[in-house]
């Protein structure tokens, strides 16, 4: 099985003055985070999907699927203090529905509504002959390090450099032990899982991503999403 995994659980605290998370905002008459479940729902190769979100959205995450008719939707469960263990959590919900350890789950963020079938169908393609892939994109701007945040401490090459989106995808076996050994060895608030599985002395290969498939954080950004759905050039649409 091909089964998606959506992380709907943060604060959205770098929004600023808003009244909910961001995933829960409407973006043209239906929540941020329905774009972006809609993109899982018509690809053919995903199976299933699963949700993590805020605990106390959980009920209305429900009714949201059943009326945006998300069938694919299997179980939306309650995150916690930190994406690591929202999705933990979500892990053992994709656990529950699985048929082997070798089914692929896509791990997406839900504040990415803008994903195209290319990126996860080429996500599938590679995890099933990698069993761990990330997403990313060629670093465009030189990135400056520091360490005091006044003074640069580095320049690393450039040319060498990525920036990770999701999905990261992973044979389900391989992502619940990266997850399991991480709390045995109390690697705890760790945000990006590919990390998790390098830990492992694992490999991750990289598929290439999207400038479309950038991450709602901060309300320009949420302006800059709104502009591309009116327009209707990304590759999604």
């Amino acid at each position: 099985m091909n089964i998606a995994l959506i992380l709907a659980a943060g604060s959205g605290s770098r929004m600023g003055n808003i009244d909910k998370p961001k995933q829960f905002l409407p973006i043209y008459g239906k929540p941020l985070m329905i774009h972006t479940i809609e993109a899982f729902e018509v690809n053919e190769q995903v199976e299933a999907v699963v949700i993590v979100t805020n605990d106390a959205y959980v009920d209305q995450v429900k009714v949201w699927c059943k009326q945006y008719d998300l069938g694919k939707v299997k179980a939306v469960v309650a995150g916690g203090d930190s994406r690591q263990i929202s999705v933990f959590n979500g892990l053992q919900a994709v656990k529950a529905i699985s048929k082997s350890d070798d089914d692929i789950v896509l791990i997406h963020d839900a504040a990415r509504p803008l994903i195209s079938q290319r990126i996860i169908n080429d996500n599938i393609s590679a995890c099933a002959k990698y069993n761990a892939v990330d997403t990313v994109i060629k670093a465009s701007d030189t990135i400056v390090r520091s360490v005091n945040e006044e003074f640069i401490s580095d320049i690393p090459v450039r040319q060498e450099l990525y920036q990770g989106q999701t999905p990261q995808t992973f044979k389900l076996g391989l992502i619940l032990d990266a997850h399991e050994k991480a709390k045995i060895n109390a690697l705890g608030n760790v945000t990006d899982d590919a990390k998790l599985v390098l830990s492992l002395g694992k490999e991750v290969h990289l598929v290439e991503g999207s400038k479309q498939n950038f991450k709602i954080t901060t309300f320009d950004d949420l302006m800059m999403l709104k502009a591309l759905l009116k327009i209707g050039k990304t590759e999604v649409l």
